[in-house]
């Protein structure tokens, strides 16, 4: 089989100051603890899943730390990002990490990131603290982005189990990223159709980790349920179509044939982009979502080149010079 040369536009890093600061403070990853982590160990994965370029992120973010501590560690973060693409620039990228507390100071780590940093785009969370984006609050911050152009990778993120001292909410003996992190993108991205912010920021690339959650299954329900809400804003089936054609969808940990065929149903294969989620997802899981993807699995060559990298280059066009 061909390499394929794949783009991963959904990978982590673990740098051991964050971790370190994450697991102090109370708000470490919802499977208790982060995975063993380094960048040799991650291009050591990425030579066994044909991986080409992994542009990283850093989840679960700062908002667990004051507002002076979350800028000290967004900057730290973002310069460790830096230093790998650095060291490895053929086979690392970088989302930066951005410190939402206040949207000056979210912006102007944003001007850092990209004017000297020269990073790949941003990560930012679902939702921060009770807000999701689409929130007139965030929008100083995302109407940065959109005179940029720049890519906006979301993460989601599980306030309940993962903000120290605000309680787990839910329940269900089941880590949150197992149902409630698909979940919680597909609030967000109903929010960013909803609140009008795709129209108000139209030259953002945004990038929904887990193929948009369950928003490509729910679609023609957030359409029938404005007939049963009279003060919900009306939409067309088609706007709502639009609306999910506007994001691009990464296949972490969701290359299953089912929810890859109804995503691409909804909006194409064109708006789907590789990704691993590792360490997140161990090589295994990583392992099995390449095979699904690949030419023998379900998908036609066209389509599995086109998933594994032609469709990110549209997002990151240095990756083809």
């Amino acid at each position: 089989m061909a390499s394929q040369r794949r783009i991963d536009s959904h990978s982590h890093i673990v740098p051991k100051f964050y971790e370190e600061a994450v697991m102090l403070a109370g708000a470490g990853p919802t499977r208790g603890s982060f995975p063993a982590w380094s960048p040799e160990r991650g291009i050591e994965l990425m030579d066994a899943a044909d991986i080409d370029v992994a542009i990283t992120s850093v989840v679960p973010g700062v908002h667990f730390l004051a507002p002076p501590k979350a800028r000290e560690m967004a900057r730290r973060c973002n310069e460790f990002s830096a230093e790998l693409c650095a060291r490895w620039p053929a086979r690392y990228g970088a989302f930066a990490l951005v410190p939402m507390h206040e949207p000056k100071h979210a912006i102007a780590e944003i001007d850092h990131a990209f004017d000297v940093l020269k990073h790949d785009g941003v990560c930012l969370l679902s939702s921060y603290g009770d807000n999701y984006l689409g929130d007139p609050m965030f929008d100083p911050v995302l109407d940065a982005l959109n005179q940029r152009e720049a890519v906006a990778f979301i993460h989601p993120f599980n306030a309940a189990q993962q903000l120290p001292g605000a309680g787990d909410r839910n329940s269900l003996p089941y880590p949150a990223f197992m149902i409630e992190y698909p979940f919680d993108t597909t609030r967000m991205a109903a929010h960013l159709m909803f609140s009008g912010a795709l129209e108000r920021f139209p030259r953002i690339k945004f990038i929904l980790s887990h193929a948009g959650g369950a928003l490509p299954y729910l679609a023609w329900r957030l359409y029938c349920c404005q007939m049963v809400s009279p003060s919900f804003p009306k939409w067309s089936y088609e706007k709502i179509r639009a609306g999910l054609c506007h994001f691009w969808y990464d296949t972490a940990m969701s290359a299953g044939p089912e929810m890859i065929a109804c995503l691409m149903s909804m909006v194409g294969p064109e708006r789907v982009v590789f990704g691993s989620d590792w360490p997140m997802a161990n090589a295994q899981a990583v392992a099995e979502c390449v095979k699904n993807l690949s030419p023998s699995g379900f998908l036609s060559e066209t389509q599995s080149v086109a998933i594994a990298r032609g469709n990110a280059l549209g997002l990151f066009p240095r990756l083809g010079k």
